[in-house]
């Protein structure tokens, strides 16, 4: 059984209507209501737990009431909860809604992801570094680890979101972290690799130009377009559904570090072509993660609202 728990601090002139739309709602469980206590801000506190499937129309409900505006809204997960009557009403009358996400849970994950701390360019650099060791030293491996620490997807997903919603400020933000981040990446890339070559501590076999990994890196195909477009979508649903072992897969499914990090090493060896096939490639990757990203979210408000409509005709609410 999913549900969420629901805090409410509503302005008193706004609590009846608040009370009354999660009263009248057969999704609402554990309604506790405490007068006057609350402040900062200053109302009534307000407190239930709500089926996961049903949260939507409920949140919608509280926010076209300003309940968030002039008071505030703060949901939490449930982890477990025991409930002969909440798990009958999920069980045989929300059907396939009882897998709806929360949107309001899920867009605030992704804006958590759209902050761009000093880590984030910290992680970013590393990464570019680890993976600039990964093809010096031709280690597949190492190009994993330089894929699961990057942080980049949460700013592209971000940057999605934006478009999703047509926030022009949130994404300026990320696309301009994205374009520093990465070029600190290819300069600090750059610098190590140069540093490498000048010591001479590359390995024979790169020196002598056999670079298998490079070579999956800067040679951008019609296989790269397939993997960028697979794993945006996977993506994108494994944030709607808060399934992490799936968002774990897309992080090392796409070339963006790699591709920065081959842009440094190569230009550090003065290898021009792979370094353009790689900028090609990194390009390609963040361009075709945005657009896919915008496009599954609606396609997922869409097909979750088309269901929400089919369950309320069939009587479902």
């Amino acid at each position: 059984m999913e549900m969420i728990h629901v805090r409410l601090v509503s302005p008193v002139d706004l609590t009846s209507q608040a009370v009354g739309l999660l009263t009248d709602d057969r999704y609402v469980f554990n309604l506790v209501v405490h007068r006057g206590l609350a402040h900062n801000p200053d109302g009534d506190a307000v407190e239930c737990d709500i089926l996961a499937g049903a949260a939507n129309s409920v949140l919608r409900g509280l926010r076209e009431l300003e309940v968030d505006r002039r008071g505030s809204i703060v949901i939490e997960p449930v982890d477990m909860a025991f409930s002969g009557t909440a798990a009958e009403a999920e069980q045989q009358q929300l059907g396939a809604l009882a897998h709806a996400p929360v949107w309001e849970e899920v867009e605030a994950r992704i804006r958590a992801e759209g902050t761009y701390l000093p880590s984030f360019y910290v992680y970013l650099v590393i990464a570019g570094v680890i993976g600039a060791v990964g093809i010096i030293t031709n280690s597949q491996i190492l190009i994993v680890a330089a894929m699961v620490v990057g942080p980049e997807y949460g700013a592209i997903t971000s940057v999605a979101l934006g478009l999703d919603r047509g926030n022009g400020i949130r994404i300026r933000q990320g696309l301009v972290a994205l374009t520093a981040g990465f070029l600190m990446a290819v300069l600090v890339t750059f610098l190590f690799s140069a540093a490498i070559r000048a010591l001479g501590l590359e390995s024979k076999a790169f020196d002598r130009g056999f670079r298998p990994v490079s070579t999956l890196i800067d040679a951008p195909n019609v296989f790269s377009v397939v993997v960028a477009v697979l794993a945006g979508i996977v993506g994108i649903v494994s944030l709607t559904q808060a399934r992490t072992s799936a968002l774990l897969g897309v992080f090392i499914s796409v070339t963006t570090i790699p591709a920065a990090a081959d842009i440094g090493v190569s230009c550090a060896f003065s290898s021009w072509t792979e370094a353009r096939g790689s900028l090609v490639q990194l390009l390609l990757n963040i361009v075709l993660l945005i657009l896919v990203g915008v496009l599954t979210l609606r396609f997922q408000r869409a097909v979750w609202r088309y269901i929400t409509r089919r369950s309320e005709r069939s009587g479902g609410r």
